[in-house]
């Protein structure tokens, strides 16, 4: 795969949906703002801060960089690393055919207001974030394709202290390149929480794609605001972890403006929002038993789970940081290492002069077995040569003869009855 084709892959990623610009930054508008906030108060959020706000988790957003100086993320932003080659070394200047999106995800995850009630809060407003700035969907002239900046932003993100990663990208293909193998176990053998954007059947993924389809990564779906599927923001498939609101969020700009957004890039990092504040009130707990906990208290909204549509339910920010939950000893969501193992295993060099090397031939299936008060009933090579066969001759020419006896018996009464007067 050539690195332009692989950008333009990544491009559709970061694609936001439609944004549509809301109010300026100025404090007295800063209250419509809020109001705009319906997930904070009906998902829970306002209630589950009431146990924890996020403090001392840290969160690394891999996207088009993150503007730390807009008024909800002063502060916010602890550090940071640009690996497209024309950021800025703290990964904070806005990259990328789409430079708005790393900001408004930001803003989503850790804001935190302009004021009392006022601007555009985080569901985890006390978490800190690391910003790992990619470029989408330009030609950068980097060395390294998109594919391998993700590596190696995964690989940063972990070396500084990331207890989540938020990716609200997509490959827009379920498969990955094997630069990823090695980055996500990184991750995973590090303890980190990896959430993943499913994409947005919007911006032309029709099915859930990379890095949301691999073993492990928390898959995020998206909810309209009745808490119904949505088949323009989302996209749906196997892998689905959790679902949360999709529609009409808002977000803050790099330029401190607001913008009211649709799609799975918005519904990730209220998920690895909820993550932090799983984290933040069982630091104990390794990521295996974190996600445990978090698609455990989902919401199924009345379907089986795992579902296509939601996952294991919606996102239920107090149960998540209140119910009791079983132990778990390995991730809920699949075993990277475990897939690696069987998809991977082509690519290994086989020392074939090893014994555990040598070619393994399949034994066929052995027959069904027979009931043995039946078995009679049944036909045998031998019933089949010896009696099946001859009966079916000998029934056979009896058979034509009779109907050639029949056939001059009727010739004859038919001349019979011509030679009448």
């Amino acid at each position: 795969m050539t690195g332009s084709r692989t950008i333009g892959r990544l491009a559709a990623a970061v694609a936001v949906g439609v944004v549509v610009a809301l109010v300026g930054a100025a404090p007295a508008q800063a209250d419509t703002v809020r109001d705009y906030q319906y997930w904070l108060a009906d998902y829970g959020f306002t209630t589950a801060w009431n146990t924890t706000k996020g403090k001392g988790v840290t969160v690394a957003v891999i996207d088009t960089g993150v503007n730390g100086n807009v008024a909800e993320l002063r502060g916010v932003v602890k550090g940071g690393t640009d690996v497209s080659g024309i950021g800025t070394p703290d990964g904070q200047t806005p990259v990328g055919d789409n430079p708005d999106h790393g900001t408004m995800v930001a803003s989503l995850l850790a804001g935190r207001g302009t004021g009392a009630g006022n601007g555009v809060i985080g569901v985890a407003p006390e978490a800190d974030l690391l910003a790992v700035s990619v470029a989408f969907g330009v030609e950068t002239g980097a060395t390294q394709s998109n594919d391998d900046q993700i590596a190696e932003a995964v690989h940063w993100a972990v070396d500084n202290g990331a207890d989540v990663i938020n990716m609200s990208l997509t490959r827009n293909t379920r498969d990955w390149p094997e630069s990823w193998d090695d980055a996500f176990m990184y991750a995973f053998e590090h303890d980190v929480v990896v959430v993943a954007a499913a994409g947005n059947r919007g911006s032309g993924t029709s099915e859930v794609g990379a890095p949301a389809t691999i073993p492990g990564v928390v898959a995020v779906a998206g909810v309209d605001k009745d808490k119904n599927a949505s088949f323009d923001a989302s996209s749906q498939g196997i892998t689905l972890a959790v679902a949360a609101p999709s529609e009409d969020l808002v977000g803050v700009l790099p330029d401190g403006q607001y913008a009211v957004w649709d799609g799975t890039s918005g519904a990730a990092p209220l998920v690895s929002g909820l993550v932090a504040l799983i984290r933040a009130e069982y630091p104990d707990l390794d990521a295996a038993n974190v996600i445990e906990r978090l698609i455990k208290t989902a919401d199924p909204h009345g379907h089986d789970v795992p579902s296509p549509l939601y996952g294991f339910g919606i996102i239920d920010p107090v149960p998540a940081l209140t119910a009791q939950v079983e132990p778990i000893a390995e991730n809920p969501l699949g075993s990277m290492a475990a897939w690696i193992t069987l998809h991977r295993r082509a690519d290994t060099p086989v020392d074939t002069d090893a014994p555990e090397a040598q070619e393994i031939v399949p034994i066929a299936d052995p027959p069904p077995p027979v009931d043995v008060e039946t078995q009679t009933l049944l036909p045998t090579p031998w019933t089949l040569a010896y009696i099946t066969l001859p009966l079916s001759l000998v029934a056979g020419f009896g058979t034509l003869a009779a109907l050639l006896g029949i056939g001059a018996a009727r010739h004859t009464r038919r001349a019979a009855r011509v030679r009448e007067p």
